[in-house]
């Protein structure tokens, strides 16, 4: 059978993977499919910063491994990587002008993973000046635009990557995750998403935002897609001082359908959640009745997440401020004012301060463990509100339903559950106990397939 290069790109990554090992398609092919799309797309969807030169090189030497049956588990898949993750021979800019001329000398720990599975790297996508926002629509680089309505956000800060898989550029794609920032732009780009465990993917190589809440995430068109991904990642780095070293593996997927004990939060609304979204919220949790097994609810009132929130941010900007003390010395190349107003808050911040936000990131672990006692998983909306246009201003809750399970150091994972009233996806949020990962993907598939509302990707072509 013939494969054309929209259902070549539409597919989802372990599909492209049975191509490949039934010969349908080679990785050379899979390459300049996509390659293709991004010559042809990316000046409307702006999703890449800068391709990799040597991504044909990379796609035969898959192949010739292919031909001597010596191949890793990722061989001849496309993958993009954002530009806050250190790709050998490409610059790591995190979306700051003074930064886009300093070449990356060796991988992150998370893509020398990938290329010794044979992953394809073809490039670093787009994402928020200084990774700090959820709109990527960045003053230097330009807005990353929702690849199912142009000029609406697609999310962030891993919006580029978010919309490459949504528009078919890539196989799957690497984003990072502090407060919600794989899962915001998947609910808004209508893919899947991984926030894992905290520690279970070395974030070595990767730009530090907030360290005790930083993880790499995982973006794809399928939750199987996720579980093959993760399981390549999922390693103890001793060179990482966060990076979790596990006494046993994963927790496998042996969670019963119906016999869940799943919670929900009891007012959405008064979380922020629009009466939009909490009408396709309610309408999925009705197909899923099966699936979620019991229904229990949980009670938040003594979590403020609003201030719980503030406080990560506090931490995240103080440790930004560090980062990027010489980018915010650069008269040359300056940040925008909005960047530098954002990193100047700490500064008038003291320790005390810093340590009083510290310690209500711990009360989260142990609310977390509270919820955790009695339930197998905490089911909500990814994001409180749908796309908007990119004209508009970035709104400051779009991180307050993903927050908890990076406060909390917690496995979460976003998949498509339906469309709102503008034909705009969103998301369905699905938390576990640290270490679920791989239970979570498996029921993030079983509802994926009960719900049946995963979009025929705007691929193009």
């Amino acid at each position: 059978m013939s494969l054309g290069d929209r259902e070549l790109r539409g597919g989802a990554a372990i599909q492209q993977l049975h191509w490949l090992a039934a010969g349908q398609v080679d990785g050379a092919t899979l390459l300049r499919a996509c390659a293709a799309a991004i010559d042809r797309d990316n000046g409307a969807l702006n999703a890449f910063l800068a391709l990799a030169p040597d991504a044909a090189q990379q796609a035969a030497a898959s192949d010739a491994r292919r031909a001597q049956h010596t191949i890793g588990r990722l061989d001849g898949l496309v993958v993009a990587v954002k530009d806050n993750l250190d790709v050998a021979g490409l610059p790591t800019s995190a979306g700051l002008p003074a930064r886009r001329q300093r070449v990356a000398a060796s991988d992150a720990s998370a893509v020398a993973r990938l290329r010794a599975a044979g992953a394809v790297i073809i490039g670093k996508t787009n994402l928020d000046e200084g990774v700090l926002g959820t709109s990527s629509r960045n003053p230097h680089c330009g807005a990353v635009h929702n690849p199912w309505r142009h000029e609406f956000s697609a999310g962030g800060s891993s919006g580029g990557s978010a919309a490459a898989v949504a528009a078919g550029q890539c196989s799957f794609a690497l984003g990072s995750d502090t407060l919600g920032s794989v899962r915001i732009p998947a609910s808004h780009c209508g893919i899947f998403a991984l926030k894992p465990t905290h520690g279970e993917i070395s974030t070595r190589g990767l730009l530090p935002a907030a360290r005790r809440l930083d993880c790499v995430g995982i973006l794809a068109r399928a939750a199987e897609d996720l579980a093959v991904v993760l399981q390549v990642l999922a390693r103890h780095d001793p060179a990482d001082p966060r990076s979790r070293r596990r006494r046993v593996p994963l927790a496998t997927p042996d969670w019963q359908p119906g016999h869940l004990r799943s919670a929900f939060v009891r007012d959405l609304r008064a979380l922020g959640v629009s009466d939009a979204v909490h009408d396709v919220f309610e309408r999925a949790l009705a197909q899923l009745a099966a699936p979620l097994g019991e229904r229990v609810a949980v009670d938040f009132a003594d979590f403020d997440i609003t201030r719980t929130r503030r406080a990560a941010l506090l931490i995240m900007e103080a440790e930004l401020a560090a980062e990027y003390a010489a980018d915010l010395a650069d008269t040359a190349q300056p940040v925008s004012a909005q960047l530098r107003a954002l990193l100047d808050y700490p500064t008038r911040k003291s320790a005390l301060d810093y340590v009083a936000a510290d310690r209500l990131l711990d009360a989260t672990i142990l609310k977390a463990r509270e919820v955790f006692a009695g339930i197998d998983v905490l089911v909500l909306p990814t994001v409180p509100q749908g796309p908007q246009p990119l004209a508009a201003a970035e709104r400051a809750n779009d991180a307050d339903l993903t927050c908890f399970a990076s406060l909390a150091g917690c496995p979460a994972v976003s998949l498509p559950m339906g469309t709102l009233p503008d034909g705009m996806p969103i998301g369905l949020q699905l938390v576990g106990a640290p270490g679920s990962d791989l239970r979570l993907i498996e029921l993030a598939a079983i509802c994926a397939a009960t719900l049946d509302t995963v979009p025929s990707y705007p691929v193009g072509g």
